[in-house]
């Protein structure tokens, strides 16, 4: 009788171990699927924005030969200002997972490169899938101010995952709609409170800045990471 009762026992403590088993190989396995099929769309949507901006600027350098030849006194960057996008309205043409691209923001410090979409919210679902412009609420991106990008923290070095691992002196390159790549050198490093969002409207003497926002590695705070132009 008593083997018979520890021989159930062992059966269902094998069942169990086998189910969390199952269970581990399942989540692993939808997180590396995941973690491929983002970083994959991500770069097609990268690639795919750099041609569309390459398009855009090639054909402006056309124009802006014919115009110097018979306007030799007009002002072009205020012709293209509102006009520097493939559709006309302001935007790149370029969608990713359902979202305008709007730039490419490139850490080589922590080897990534993903494209950059805009929403003033910040849902769940757009930080999903990518860097989010979180503010100002205007398009454009390498303006004079600080410019706010919100990412993950999946801590499987998607996104911000590894901006922990970023230090002084280190790069950020944002590249916008009319193609300019302004370079970044971060300056500043600090973990704040989730409810702390003084450092978005914070004054940057004139000068372009950008400022990225993440979770802390056990979701408690946020980490904050300032970077100038160079």
């Amino acid at each position: 009788m008593f083997n018979g009762k520890y021989s159930k026992t062992l059966t269902v403590v094998l069942i169990i171990v086998i189910i969390a088993i199952v269970g581990l190989l399942i989540f692993f396995g939808i997180d590396v699927y995941r973690r491929y099929y983002i970083e994959t769309a991500a770069g097609d949507a990268v690639e795919e924005f750099k041609d569309k901006v390459n398009q855009i600027t090639s054909g402006n350098t056309q124009e802006n030969t014919i115009l110097n030849d018979v306007a030799p006194n007009v002002n072009l960057n205020s012709l293209y200002q509102n006009d520097t996008t493939s559709d006309g309205n302001g935007g790149s043409g370029v969608t990713y997972m359902g979202y305008e691209v709007i730039g490419t923001i490139e850490i080589p410090a922590i080897d990534i490169e993903y494209p950059i979409i805009s929403d003033d919210q910040a849902s769940i679902n757009s930080l999903n899938v990518a860097i989010v412009k979180l503010y100002p609420s205007t398009i454009g991106l390498n303006e004079v101010g600080n410019t706010v990008f919100a990412g993950h923290n999946y801590r499987n070095g998607t996104f911000f995952s590894n901006n922990k691992r970023l230090e002084d002196g280190d790069r950020i390159y944002i590249t916008d709609l009319s193609g300019e790549r302004v370079t970044y050198e971060v300056y500043e490093k600090y973990e704040t409170s989730t409810s702390d969002s003084e450092y978005m409207n914070r004054d940057t003497g004139g000068k372009r800045e950008i400022s990225l926002t993440t979770c802390t590695d056990d979701t408690s705070g946020r980490l904050i990471i300032w970077a100038q132009e160079v």
